[in-house]
C-alpha cells in the first residue's frame, strides 16, 4: 500500500464537519473485525444506509489482547483496517487505545451511531453511551446475521484443530466477588490433576476483590466488570460486558466462586446448562444470601453445601452434588459458615471435574 489505511481523527471530524454543512450525515460503529465473515459485511453496508458516509472505530491490537485475551487479535490493526477499507460501505477507518472508542466518539461527534442486534441502548456501555448522548448522536440497534460470528468461526476452526472431537482441556471462566477461597481450590485441583482444565478469564464486579489478584499472580486474565449504580444488581450494561468476556475468552464452562450477583440475559441463553454455583446449604433449603444464618435461625442440626446449576430463579438450579456439615450445640454463624467452607473446598472441585467430563464426553461421542 502506498498510503495507510488508518485515517486520523481529525481527518474524519472535517469530513462530519463538511456533511453536517451540507445536510448530510455520518454513520459511526466500532468493533475489532477480526476474522471478518459475512455478518461483517452485511452489517456494515445496513450501516452505511444510515447516512452518507460511515467511519469504523477498530480497537488496537492492545486493546484487543485486553478484551479478548492474549491470542487476539489474529491479524494486526492495520491488516483489519486494509480489509475493512476495501469494502464499499466503508469511507474510512480510525483505530482506539484502551476498552473504549469515548475518545473517538467525543472528537468525531457523529451524527448516527450503529450497533449489532447482541445490544440494546441500555446494554451499550455507559461510558460510550453518555459520550453518544452528549454529542446528539442517533442510536440505532442492527439485526445480526443469524449463523454468522467471528466466536463461531474460532468453535469451527478449534474442533477442526482438535479433530472434531471438541477441546483435549474444558477451559473455565470464574467470576468472583470476594477473596476468592473457592478459586484457590479449584487452581490447587488444576495443578495436582484432580481437576484437568484450564482457568482462561476471571471476572469480578469488585475492583478491589482478592481473587483478581489471585489470577493475576497465576498469570490469568482477571477483568473488573464495572457492575452499574445498584449495589445488590448488575446493570444491563454490565451483563452484556459478561457475556462479551466470556464468549471472547472462549470458555466452555463458567464457575461463580463467591460471586454475589445474579446472572441474567443474555449471559444465561449463551451458556445453558453451563454455568456453576456452589451454595451455602443443602438446596432447596436456605436458598439465597447468607444461608448459614437462615440455617441456625431455622434451628436446624445439619447443613452443607450445594453444587448447582445457574438458570434464572433464586439457586433454584439443577442440582449436581452435595456435602453434609453437623450444626453442633453452642455453633454461631461464623463456626458453621466455616465448616460449610471447607466442605465446598473439597466438593467444588471435583463436582466441576465430574461435570466437564460429562459434557465433553457428550461432545465426543
Amino acid at each position: 500500500m502506498d498510503a495507510s489505511p488508518i485515517a486520523s481523527l481529525d481527518d474524519v471530524r472535517a469530513l462530519r464537519d463538511r456533511l453536517d454543512a451540507e445536510g448530510r450525515r455520518l454513520v459511526f460503529t466500532n468493533g475489532v473485525f477480526d476474522l471478518l465473515h459475512a455478518g461483517h459485511v452485511r452489517y456494515l453496508a445496513r450501516a452505511r444506509a444510515l447516512g452518507d458516509a460511515l467511519v469504523v472505530a477498530l480497537n488496537s491490537d492492545a486493546s484487543v489482547r485486553s478484551l479478548k485475551g492474549p491470542t487476539r487479535p489474529l491479524n494486526p490493526v492495520e491488516d483489519r483496517a486494509e480489509v475493512l477499507r476495501g469494502l464499499r460501505s466503508v469511507d474510512a477507518v480510525v483505530v482506539f487505545e484502551g476498552d473504549r472508542c469515548t475518545g473517538a466518539i467525543h472528537a468525531i461527534r457523529p451524527h448516527v451511531y450503529a450497533k449489532g442486534g447482541d445490544y440494546t441502548p441500555d446494554s451499550l456501555n455507559r461510558e460510550e453511551k453518555a459520550a453518544l448522548d452528549a454529542a446528539g448522536t442517533a442510536i440505532h440497534i442492527l439485526e445480526l446475521v443469524p449463523g454468522r460470528s467471528t466466536t463461531a468461526t474460532l468453535g469451527k476452526l478449534r474442533a477442526t484443530a482438535d479433530g472434531g472431537a471438541g477441546a483435549v482441556r474444558p477451559k473455565l471462566a470464574v467470576l468472583g466477588s470476594g477473596k476468592g477461597s473457592n478459586f484457590e481450590a479449584l487452581i490447587a485441583a488444576i495443578r495436582t490433576g484432580a481437576v484437568d482444565a484450564e482457568v482462561v478469564l476471571v471476572l469480578s464486579d469488585n475492583p478491589e476483590a482478592r481473587i483478581l489478584r489471585l489470577a493475576r499472580d497465576a498469570g490469568i486474565p482477571a477483568v473488573f466488570v464495572d457492575p452499574g449504580p445498584q449495589a445488590n444488581r448488575l446493570d444491563d450494561a454490565a451483563q452484556k460486558e459478561i457475556h462479551d468476556r466470556l464468549r471472547s475468552s472462549g470458555a466452555d464452562l463458567v464457575v461463580l466462586a463467591g460471586f454475589m450477583k445474579r446472572l441474567r440475559e443474555p449471559v444465561l441463553s449463551a451458556f445453558p446448562d453451563l454455568i456453576l454455583n456452589v451454595h451455602p446449604s443443602l438446596l432447596p433449603a436456605f436458598p439465597g444470601r447468607e444461608a448459614w444464618v437462615q440455617a441456625l435461625a431455622a434451628g436446624a442440626t445439619e447443613t452443607g453445601c450445594t453444587v448447582h446449576l445457574v438458570d434464572a430463579g433464586l439457586d433454584t438450579g439443577r442440582a449436581l452434588a452435595q456435602a453434609r456439615v453437623p450444626i453442633l450445640p453452642g455453633d454461631d454463624a461464623e463456626a458453621v459458615r466455616a465448616r460449610i467452607n471447607a466442605a465446598e473446598m473439597d466438593l467444588y472441585p471435583r463436582a466441576i471435574a465430574a461435570y466437564a467430563e460429562t459434557i465433553f464426553s457428550r461432545n465426543r461421542a
